[in-house]
């Protein structure tokens, strides 16, 4: 109903998954700012320099409402001096060190903008006109957002490029270039949908493609193959595949509980756990079963499935898990801020099979991701598996509530 009564040619959203700031109604997006002109932005990913930023612009007197990063990137195209918004963001983007996947919307226009690493995803599309009408464009984190509303995907937005979008088309602008390419690995094995493209890859192949290579690394004497629903699907599929096992359904998932990693709080993610997954016994019970899943951050969700299973009388549960063990913190936009909340920082991948409960666990090599993806680690950030930040001054980057302790903070 609130949507039916919106009037116009021109729409930017957001679904908040909270990365800096907390989960309060003042950092949800799109961010509104009315400076000197008047603008709506929505942005994935982190700044690294946001306290910086922010301190500078609380020393030109400029308000805000929120402690989200986000704001900071739209308060400065809101009070730039440049006529035109694609030319406040091509000034400004330089300045942004960080993750950086942005859609600002002006009464003129909508401008999507990527940070120079490309470090997440943005990609254009076009709804065809029929007749005399006009195409519509249209830009998304994903490309499986096209399908949604019968759009064509037509191209990646490149690192370090402004695409401002208006009624006469597109208007390409790289502003920054030069940079290593460095495209979120954990992207392909996690975080976005399986039915998205992302670098000419489409997720549900490679990911059934990891599962192939976890059993040419690790194989294990089972009887059956169970995902973890719905992250471990694809790799289950290719790791049952290429075992000649059987595969089957462990677990009935409630879809109507959020997806546990990225819910904010450890207690709300343990409750979310036993409200999410019901295991089978009659599936299960006196079974030695390969459990697929895709990532351990935490080892919250894994322990708990381990235990489920035990109680639903599984012989033996053996963990395949399609990434490598994650011991970095990420600083790049994912929920991943400290060491210490990470189950793999300074454990053994036997003392993390222990603290699991497992009888056995196996992470994918780095190697066989990058196999399966078809592509380099050239070309990626692995830092969440490596330590490797691609960006200089990224482990000294401040936390997720950073914003929240400066002091004082202008409110408006």
């Amino acid at each position: 109903h609130t949507l039916r009564s919106l009037v116009g040619d021109m729409a930017i959203g957001h679904v908040r998954y909270s990365t800096t700031g907390s989960s309060e109604w003042e950092n949800a997006q799109p961010i509104v700012r009315d400076d000197r002109r008047t603008l709506a932005l929505a942005h994935n990913g982190n700044l690294i320099n946001a306290v910086a930023l922010h301190s500078e612009l609380r020393g030109r007197d400029v308000p805000f409402r929120s402690t989200s990063d986000s704001e900071i990137i739209a308060a400065l195209l809101a009070t730039h001096p440049a006529e035109r918004i694609e030319d406040a963001v091509a000034d400004v983007l330089p300045r942004l060190k960080g993750a950086f996947s942005t859609v600002v919307m002006t009464e003129e226009a909508v401008v999507a903008f990527r940070d120079p690493h490309g470090l997440r995803p943005l990609a254009l599309g076009v709804i065809d006109g029929a007749g005399d009408a006009q195409a519509v464009y249209c830009v998304a984190s994903e490309s499986c957002a096209f399908d949604l509303i019968g759009a064509r995907y037509l191209r990646e937005v490149q690192p370090g490029e402004v695409v401002t979008l208006t009624k006469g088309g597109l208007k390409p602008r790289i502003v920054a270039e030069g940079e290593r390419q460095a495209f979120c690995v954990f992207e392909h094995i996690y975080f976005a949908r399986p039915d998205s493209r992302m670098g000419g890859t489409v997720l549900q192949v490679a990911r059934a493609r990891m599962g192939e290579i976890l059993w040419q690394e690790a194989p294990v004497s089972a009887d059956l193959v169970i995902p973890v629903p719905d992250s471990g699907n694809a790799a289950a599929r290719g790791l049952a595949r290429a075992a000649g096992l059987p595969q089957d359904d462990g677990f009935i998932k409630n879809r109507y509980v959020a997806r546990t990693f990225i819910q904010p709080g450890q207690e709300l993610r343990r409750h979310g756990l036993r409200l999410k997954f019901n295991p089978l016994p009659e599936v299960v019970a006196g079974k030695r079963l390969v459990v697929v899943d895709d990532s351990i951050v935490r080892g919250n969700t894994t322990r708990q499935i381990v235990q489920m299973l035990r109680e639903a009388g599984a012989a033996e549960v053996h963990l395949r898990i399609s990434a490598p063990p994650i011991k970095h913190p990420c600083h790049y936009g994912i929920d991943m801020s400290t060491r210490e909340e990470m189950i793999a920082h300074g454990r053994t991948v036997e003392e993390v099979c222990a603290e699991l409960g497992a009888d056995s666990l196996h992470y994918l090599s780095l190697a066989g991701v990058y196999e399966a993806v078809g592509s380099s680690r050239a070309s990626h950030c692995d830092a969440c598996f490596s330590g490797d930040y691609p960006l200089a001054g990224t482990q000294e980057a401040n936390g997720k509530y950073a914003l929240e302790s400066e002091l004082p903070l202008a409110r408006v």
